[in-house]
């Protein structure tokens, strides 16, 4: 196995990793976002606020993006398992 391929797969696998965890990242984030505004603007300064609705945004986010998620991890894998067989060649 050449330097390149090795490199090739550490891209893909770093470009998956990050395609597939973004939808809940930005999720998170904006909620965090929205509700540290409303903290700022109602003088509120509750801690524990913030961390049931970033779950709930996620776990939405989760599901309707889960099928994408799973095609493109099915994909990457089915990429590696058939990159196995031509190692040796």
């Amino acid at each position: 196995m050449t330097p390149e391929a090795v490199i090739h797969i550490g891209r893909k696998a770093v470009e998956t990793v990050l395609l597939t965890s973004a939808p809940m990242l930005l999720a998170a984030m904006v909620i965090g976002l929205l509700i540290s505004i409303f903290q700022a603007a109602t003088q509120i300064n509750e801690q524990t606020m913030t961390f049931i609705p970033k779950i709930v945004a996620v776990f939405v986010t989760l599901l309707i993006f889960g099928p994408w998620i799973m095609s493109l991890l099915v994909t990457f894998t089915t990429e590696i398992i058939l990159q196995i067989a031509t190692v040796g060649q």
